[in-house]
């Protein structure tokens, strides 16, 4: 019988007997084979050799998680290693700075000092110039003409007072400082008395009383110099009552 399929002819008896042949072998070798692995498995039992009991899936799973493992532990001693550097390298900054620092000071220390200059005494004080003094206003009649001469008279020690002074020269002016008597024996022998209380030159010049006018009319300057004489002769221009 010839085959269906294309390219290939029907089997002739002799090839037939050969194939079955070959089957026939071939049974006897797998029953051999199915034989001989219990043998050998006894064998290895008889030894003490343990059999495989991991599959390749297995074996497999299990390399993966020690490789893992490894791995892991090789992480962990670089990141160790690397916080140790971090570390060491953090202090040896630390000492640096800390080196320069002292070196800095110790050149400080020792560089050399310019002398100080002593310091400049303070120039001593000038004294406060005292103040001008105020001159005082005293009114331009005979009040003031009299106080303005108390103040004058006190100032030289000159005994007189107020109401002595001007009693006095009512009597001899009735307060007039050009009062001039042209008819005594003053004026026969040349020399009137003047002013408010009637002085004559000679008397004025010889008790005048400084820091006042040389002028005989002027009513301080005359006031002044009668109480001088005054003073002189009768102890105070108080005891005088009638011509002096």
């Amino acid at each position: 019988m010839r085959s269906t399929v294309s390219g290939y002819s029907a089997l002739s008896k002799a090839h037939k007997f050969s194939a079955a042949g070959l089957v026939t072998a071939a049974g006897a070798a797998a029953l051999t084979f199915a034989l001989v692995p219990q043998a050998r498995a006894a064998d290895a039992h008889s030894v003490g050799v343990k059999p495989v009991s991991l599959s390749a899936q297995e074996f497999g799973v299990t390399q993966d998680a020690e490789l893992a493992k490894a791995a892991d532990a090789a992480a962990g001693q670089a990141q160790v290693k690397a916080a140790a550097a971090v570390k060491a390298e953090a202090k040896a900054k630390a000492d640096a700075a800390a080196k320069a620092k002292a070196d800095r000071e110790r050149a400080s220390r020792s560089e050399a000092r310019k002398p100080m200059k002593p310091a400049a005494k303070p120039a001593p004080a000038k004294p406060a110039a005292k103040p001008a003094p105020v001159k005082k206003a005293y009114a331009d009649n005979l009040d003031g003409w009299i106080n303005e001469s108390l103040d004058i008279l006190r100032a030289k020690g000159i005994p007189a007072s107020y109401d002595g002074i001007k009693r006095n020269i009512m009597r001899e002016s009735t307060g007039n400082p050009q009062a001039i008597n042209d008819w005594d024996v003053n004026a026969v022998n040349g020399v009137p008395s003047k002013g408010l209380l009637q002085i004559i030159d000679p008397t004025f010049k010889a008790y005048h009383v400084e820091g006042t006018s040389w002028n005989i009319y002027d009513p301080v300057a005359n006031i002044t110099a009668s109480c001088n004489y005054a003073a002189d002769k009768y102890g105070s221009m108080d005891n005088v009552n009638s011509a002096y």
